[in-house]
């Protein structure tokens, strides 16, 4: 049974950083992408930022383009999402998110896995 688990949320200061974690179990990541989304209260769940595990290619919200970094680590199934320059507006709760890699990595649908959240509070 495959599962995400997010870890390193918490209270950060505006113009600060962040990194957050999702750790992969009960799956050989292969040809899979890995994406980051969130959930701000009274909103709707947005995307954030995605990887392709084997190839490593990238995509980004244009809301996070140049401050979020999104990679992963083969060795340890983990996922990475390094928050600089947050703004109170990065404020939710973050999920990570698993789908095999039949789609182009600019398709932001698909994903069949999710993990719990982690909630990130960013203060002005």
């Amino acid at each position: 049974q495959v599962h995400l688990v997010e870890s390193g949320g918490g209270l950060v200061q505006a113009g600060g950083s962040l990194r957050l974690s999702c750790t992969i179990s009960g799956r050989t990541m292969s040809n899979d992408d890995l994406g980051w989304f969130r959930q701000a209260p009274g909103r709707e769940r947005e995307f954030v930022a995605a990887i392709s595990w084997m190839r490593g290619r990238t995509r980004y919200s244009d809301s996070v383009k140049g401050r979020f970094s999104i990679s992963r680590e083969d060795a340890k199934n983990t996922m990475y999402l390094q928050m600089n320059s947050v703004e109170p507006a990065d404020s939710a709760v973050y999920y990570c998110a698993l789908r095999s890699a039949v789609l182009p990595i600019s398709e932001i649908t698909g994903y069949e896995y999710w993990g719990q959240g982690t909630q990130v509070t960013v203060s002005s």
